[in-house]
């Protein structure tokens, strides 16, 4: 899954979009606000505005 890592911190951080994502273990969906490359997470705002960390292997982005 590091591809979709990869390609989920690249728009995030170096594009500076945020990317809706959703956590393939809970089904929970969010907007992507930065990575942590050490710990392999995604740290996600939900659409109650609270914020998250999801494991990169639970991410999938969503179209």
């Amino acid at each position: 899954m590091k591809r979709v890592h990869s390609e989920i911190c690249d728009t995030t951080e170096r594009k500076e979009r945020r990317v809706q994502v959703k956590n393939t273990r809970t089904g929970e969906i969010g907007l992507s606000y930065g990575c942590t490359i050490e710990g392999d997470t995604v740290q996600v705002e939900l659409s109650d505005g609270s914020l998250d960390s999801w494991p990169e292997d639970d991410c999938e982005m969503v179209s």
